[in-house]
């Protein structure tokens, strides 16, 4: 009885955790490309495109910031495997001010 218990935990763990490391939280942006971007000026001009399409207001700040509609965001890249084919997701998280005000002291 305790087996099943311990492995529909592990199921709900599990999904839990690639949800998070998807980006699946609040206020975070998820961008999947159908293309795959080598070229990292390239890749940013991409996201910059596709927010702008969106109707955003982006600017690309440096050091995988930027600047969305007047909010801080950190890029992160994640690579993963969906049925053999690889995927490119972008995740753009929020950045609290009280974060970035401690990262330029």
């Amino acid at each position: 009885m305790w087996s099943v218990f311990i492995v529909i935990g592990g199921i709900v763990l599990s999904l839990t955790g690639f949800n998070w490391l998807m980006g699946y939280r609040k206020n975070h942006m998820q961008i999947d490309f159908d293309e795959r971007y080598l070229d990292f000026n390239e890749y940013i001009r991409a996201i910059k495109a596709e927010l702008e399409s969106q109707g955003k207001e982006v600017e690309y700040i440096g050091h995988r910031r930027f600047l969305i509609d007047d909010k801080q965001y950190a890029f992160i890249e994640r690579n993963i495997s969906m049925g053999g084919v690889p995927l490119q997701r972008t995740i753009l998280k929020p950045i609290s001010k009280q974060s970035s005000n401690q990262e330029k002291e």
